[in-house]
């Protein structure tokens, strides 16, 4: 009977375990997600929309970074 005892024991303090576990990785999940949603509205800030180019469409390229 004291083994019994015992071993309910080590499962409720491991069940506790995972519960908070469980918990800290909901937590970091919401964190993560708001960091990820607030970069993203830092990165919008400079975007603009892309310039559409045409067939035929005359173009300067910069041969700078070009080895």
């Amino acid at each position: 009977m004291g083994f019994e005892m015992r071993r309910k024991g080590r499962f409720e303090r491991a069940e506790k375990l995972v519960e908070q576990m469980k918990e800290v990785q909901g937590e970091a999940k919401a964190a993560l997600a708001k960091v990820q949603e607030d970069m993203k509205k830092y990165a919008d800030r400079h975007r603009s929309e892309a310039i559409e180019y045409k067939v035929r469409d005359l173009i300067l390229l910069s041969t700078k970074d070009l080895k």
